[in-house]
């Protein structure tokens, strides 16, 4: 056991000389590198600081106190420092941020840089976006917790329709809820500007969907609505047709179905040509060739009137993809799941 005097003055003497050397040392220092260097010496596995640290249990119990207290105002000592130097570096830097001071350019730092990747819904969206821009459309937001007026009463959604129930739509309490489509934009839009209306909105919706391949509680719409005198279906059909070839590609062929919502009228499912067989029937598209993308219809009379606006004057037409949707069409993702988890051999992809 170390236990005479003589040999604990020597591992004084050995902290108080290490002191010294780190001093001469930090006056040196140039760049990051180099402080991780100093702190690696001074404090790392291999230091004098953590072999005397270990050597403590070997020493009598009256002269442990005095030999940890020692290396502990050493430690204390080298991080303060060191914290200085780091923070001395930082400003350096700031204040010849623009000056490329060479004194402290860390050289060494790794130049393989990593760039980080959009995610595929981020992707759909600007595409349309741009798309829409083109034609004219402004891009309006909305909020995600709605009231209950302008989430379905201003929409001509029933108090009887399924939609309304605590089953099918997150309530915050009696009177707001999270939004179950962005069409509440609509409203909200109508309500604030005079026609013509041109405008698209994209964002989250929520709905008590259970998680599966193709269904998600929170997903991504983008809504569309244009007002103005004498627009027609037709009108709806080649606005649409144009959107879904610059999207999808220029070969592909839409189908118009009839279907009801209780905000439009006449109301229509659009279906595309499946992009994973081209039409010729797979497991994606159940062997029909065709694969449903959006719905749409002329804005119902109800609808314009709740958003003051006179349905003798003026008519209109909305429709609404689903972001989720698109992107696996596009990319051919199977599993909708896939775009929550944050996988980031996932998302390099993109």
């Amino acid at each position: 056991m170390i236990n005479d005097v003589k040999k604990i003055d020597q591992i004084i003497q050995q902290i108080s000389d290490n002191n010294k050397k780190f001093l001469e040392m930090s006056e040196k220092i140039k760049c990051f590198k180099e402080i991780d260097n100093l702190k690696i010496e001074f404090l790392g596995k291999n230091s004098l600081f953590v072999k005397l640290n270990k050597q403590l249990k070997e020493l009598p119990p009256i002269d442990r106190p005095i030999i940890g207290k020692t290396l502990n105002e050493f430690k204390l000592f080298v991080d303060t420092k060191l914290e200085k130097l780091t923070q001395k570096s930082i400003n350096n830097r700031d204040i010849d941020n623009n000056s490329h001071n060479s004194d402290w350019i860390d050289i060494s730092i790794n130049s393989k840089i990593k760039f980080g990747h959009r995610h595929p819904i981020s992707i759909i969206q600007q595409r349309f976006c741009q798309i829409f821009y083109g034609l004219g459309f402004d891009v309006v937001e909305g909020p995600e917790i709605e009231d209950v007026y302008h989430n379905f009463d201003a929409l001509n959604v029933p108090p009887t329709h399924p939609s309304r129930s605590e089953l099918d739509s997150f309530y915050i309490n009696d009177g707001l809820l999270l939004r179950t489509e962005t069409s509440t934009v609509q409203i909200r839009t109508m309500e604030s500007r005079k026609p013509p209306i041109r405008m698209i909105s994209t964002g989250k919706v929520y709905r008590r969907d259970s998680l599966d391949a193709t269904h998600s509680p929170v997903f991504h719409q983008l809504e569309g609505l244009l007002i103005d005198k004498g627009v027609s279906f037709a009108n709806l059909k080649h606005l649409l047709s144009h959107v879904i070839k610059e999207m999808f590609g220029q070969e592909i062929q839409t189908r118009f179905r009839p279907h009801h919502f209780p905000f439009t009228e006449p109301s229509a499912e659009i279906d595309i040509t499946c992009p994973n067989c081209n039409g010729s029937g797979c497991s994606t598209c159940k062997y029909e060739g065709l694969i449903e993308i959006l719905g749409a219809g002329m804005v119902h009379p109800n609808v314009l009137k709740s958003g003051n606006i006179s349905p003798e004057e003026y008519s209109g037409f909305a429709f609404a993809f689903g972001l989720e949707r698109v992107a696996m069409r596009i990319f051919d993702i199977p599993d909708i799941r896939l775009f929550y988890e944050n996988d980031i051999k996932f998302l390099t992809q993109y």
